[in-house]
Parts: structure tokens; C-alpha cells; sequence
């Protein structure tokens, strides 16, 4: 079932605003530091880098592109920026369980989902140059949602080089620009290498350039291994066009979309690992309920964000151990020798604490524990942008690095992907409760 996710509301705009203007001010104290001619200040650039590839840059783009780039079908996907992503290049008609058989049979491997395991996996593959040939392929979004599956040939065993494809499911009663019905909606692009992105600094996959030869590999070998497949060229789809893709790599094509329509056949479907469909009347309730509840997994951002957010703490209670130690004194944030300072050390557990608490109820996908986690990240955000200024007239010893991890906590807590995995946790949990209370488990 799909899930409806509706408008951030203006709690959310508020804290999506605030995050982009915090880390836009840490990524230009960061730059100022660096440039203080020390040699520990190398630091400074790394994380400045860090700060404008993965959180400033990005989310400047998502604001801006929220504007200017139109939310309705143009034969271009989106990246979780806002950029404007791969062309959309080819179509297919059929059911899942079918283009499933079809790519296996063509010699195509089933992708992986982004998860930190696969992410992880990539990354050493890529620096080792060893094979990966279920690599997973970055989310880019089309109707609203990123790919629902992606399937790959890898080149001479290399994770840098790679044929891969990119599948979304069309809505239902949705048509084509001119009227054509299709099933699937896909993207195909060759990578040729890994480097930088332009817009944005990351580390990403480097596409080649004519993206109509990817169309043309991908119909090809699909056509060869399912004899009786037709193909209807919907000749000037979009404009013949030059221009660059998410990651700034120059794409160009003649703007003809292949519509694949594959034969009825026979033979047993061959089901993917990770795609075997599945229906209520072929399970217990009990094992449907235990599909509910799994349904809905958490993204990365919600995941990095808890482990900034307990880095952070982690890193203001080791000073505190470490002045214990030191002096006999146990102290958070609080750097003056004040009357109150052992009280001021207690109220900062105690928020270090709320926060902990929080991360959890949020990692259980509770939509007011986020919201309430992400006001007090604003607050102690606040009291150390305040610290460091010397606004105040004692000093609170805010820590650097806590502050950074802190506006990066925020800036995951505040992107679209964990407000959309709180509002799908929430209808789970209702979905799974009505399941339960079906099968007299409750």
C-alpha cells in the first residue's frame, strides 16, 4: 500500500530553514579557521569540505530548486537535493514479477538498497577495486519517490564502472505526455569513473556523456534475451538536448523514448531476492502483522542523525570526565568558576539525558520526538553560537566539535526523508495495530 505523505507543515519549514542557516555559518567559520596558516588547521579544510559537500551545499540546492524546478513530470528525475537528475530514457509494459525475469534473464543484477551496511560495502570495494556486483545505486526521485528498484552490470569487475538502470512504477491512470499508457518509467546511464560532483563536492559516480548508448545497451540485451519483444519509439519524446545531470556530468540525447512491451510467458517467473511479491491471502495474520511493522525502515538520515546527536554528548561528557580528573571537578559547558557551576554541570546532563531519550523515541519513528529533539538542538546551537561570540560575560567552554556534530544532527533530523519515515512510521504503527486487533493479538 502506498503511503500518502502529505506537506511539511511550518514546524518542519521552520527547522529545515534554521538547520540551512546554521551550517552556513559553521561552513564559513570553518573556511575563516582554516585559512589561520597553522599546521593543525588542516582539520579545518576536512571539515570544511565535509560541511559544504554533505550539508550546506545540498541544502542550498534543495531551497533554491524547491522554487524553481517544476514538481510535475518533464522526463527528468531529481536528486535528493532538488537538482535535476538522469532523463528519463526508457518505458516498459508489464507486471513486476515479469520485468524481474526479463532483467535476470538479460544478464542484469538486482542492485542493493542504500543501507550503512551497503554504503559501507561500496566504499571499501571502490578503494580496494574489488567486484560488487549488487553496489547500490544513489536514490533519485521521480512522481514524488525515490526508484523502486535499480538493477546492474558491472564492468571487468570494477565498482567504478558499471551499466545500470533505474525503475519507477508509474501511478495508476497516469499517461504519458501525448496520451501513451505504460507500466515503468526508467532511467539508464553508463558510469565511467568515480570523482567529485560538480554542484556539489561529493564523492559520486561520473557518467558517460551519451546517454543514448546506455538506452540502446540496456533495449538490446533485453530484446536478445526475450525473442517476440516489440518496441515502439515514441520518436521526440523530449527535445534533442545537451545539459549536465545532478552530479554535473554533461548528458546529451536525441530525446526518443523506447516503449518495451515483453510477451506473455509461460515459465515460471524467476522472483528477485529482495522483490517477491507477496499478498495478504498468502500469509497468517500473524506473519502480515510481522511484515507491517518491518515495512518501513529507517534511512540513513535518521540513523546518522542519532549518531551525531550521541557523539556530540558523547564528546561534552568526556571533557567533563576528563576536567574530573584533571581537578576534582566534574563539568559540562560550564567553564567559569560561578556559584552555580555544579548546577549549570547537573542541567546539561539532564539535557544531554532528554536527548538521548528523545533519539530513541525518534528512531521509533515518533513525529513530536523529533520535532522536540530538533528544538533543543536549536537551543543548544544557539547557547554556543552565543559562547563563542563572547555575548555572555563568562565563558561556557563550548566545544567545537559538538557544535558541528550537533548542526549536522540537525540538518538530518530536518531533511525531507526523516519527516517522510516519521509520518510512514505512524501509519505502520496504526496498520500494525489494526492487524493485530484482525487476528486477536491484542
Amino acid at each position: 500500500m502506498k503511503i500518502r505523505i502529505p506537506e511539511a507543515g511550518p514546524l518542519d519549514q521552520f527547522f529545515f530553514i534554521i538547520a540551512g542557516v546554521a551550517v552556513i555559518g559553521m561552513t564559513i567559520f570553518l573556511l575563516r579557521e582554516g585559512f589561520r596558516w597553522s599546521w593543525s588547521n588542516w582539520l579545518f579544510f576536512i571539515l570544511f569540505w565535509g560541511m559544504a559537500a554533505y550539508l550546506t551545499l545540498p541544502r542550498l540546492h534543495r531551497i533554491l530548486s524547491d522554487i524553481y524546478v517544476p514538481n510535475y513530470f518533464i522526463g527528468r528525475t531529481r536528486t535528493s537535493d532538488g537538482l535535476l537528475g538522469d532523463p528519463i530514457n526508457l518505458a516498459t509494459i508489464g507486471e513486476e514479477a515479469q520485468l524481474h525475469q526479463v532483467m535476470r534473464k538479460a544478464g542484469w543484477t538486482l542492485a542493493d538498497e542504500l543501507t550503512l551496511k551497503s554504503a559501507w560495502r561500496i566504499i571499501v570495494s571502490t578503494l580496494g577495486r574489488d567486484s560488487y556486483p549488487e553496489a547500490p545505486v544513489s536514490p533519485l526521485l521521480l512522481f514524488g519517490r525515490q526508484q523502486d528498484f535499480a538493477y546492474q552490470q558491472e564492468v571487468n569487475g570494477s565498482p567504478g564502472k558499471r551499466h545500470h538502470i533505474r525503475f519507477w512504477k508509474c501511478p495508476d491512470d497516469w499517461l504519458l505526455p501525448g496520451g501513451h499508457r505504460v507500466d515503468w518509467l526508467a532511467a539508464a546511464t553508463y558510469d565511467r569513473a568515480v570523482g567529485l560532483s560538480l554542484f556539489t563536492l561529493q564523492i559520486t559516480h561520473k557518467i558517460d556523456a551519451d546517454i543514448d548508448v546506455e538506452r540502446d545497451h540496456v533495449t538490446r540485451t533485453l530484446s536478445e534475451a526475450v525473442p517476440g519483444t516489440t518496441i515502439e519509439m515514441l520518436r521526440d519524446f523530449t527535445t534533442g538536448y545537451h545539459s549536465r545531470n545532478g552530479g554535473g556530468d554533461s548528458i546529451h540525447t536525441d530525446g526518443d523514448l523506447p516503449v518495451l512491451d515483453f510477451p506473455e510467458d509461460d515459465e515460471t517467473p524467476i522472483e528477485s531476492e529482495h522483490h517477491q511479491e507477496r499478498t495478504l491471502s498468502r500469509l497468517s495474520l500473524s506473519n502480515a502483522l510481522a511484515e507491517t511493522r518491518e515495512s518501513q525502515r529507517r534511512p540513513l538520515s535518521i540513523l546518522g542523525s542519532a549518531a551525531l546527536v550521541l557523539g556530540s554528548a558523547a564528546v561534552l561528557i568526556a571533557l567533563g570526565l576528563r576536567d574530573w580528573i584533571k581537578t576534582g571537578e566534574f563539568r559540562v559547558l560550564i567553564d567559569a568558576d560561578l556559584p552555580w557551576t555544579g548546577i549549570g554541570s547537573v542541567v546539561a546532563l539532564v539535557v544531554l539525558l532528554v536527548e538521548v531519550v528523545l533519539i530513541v523515541l525518534t528512531l521509533r519513528g515518533s513525529q513530536p520526538a523529533r520535532l522536540l529533539l530538533m528544538a533543543l538542538l536549536v537551543v543548544t546551537i544557539t547557547v554556543g553560537a552565543v559562547d563563542h561570540f563572547g555575548w555572555l560575560p563568562w565563558s561556557l567552554g563550548t566545544n567545537l566539535l559538538a557544535v558541528c556534530l550537533q548542526i549536522a544532527g540537525l540538518m538530518m533530523l530536518s531533511s525531507h526523508s526523516s519527516r517522510e519515515y516519521a509520518v510512514a512510521a505512524r501509519f505502520v504503527r496504526r496498520q500494525a495495530t489494526d492487524l493485530a486487533a484482525t487476528a486477536g493479538l491484542t
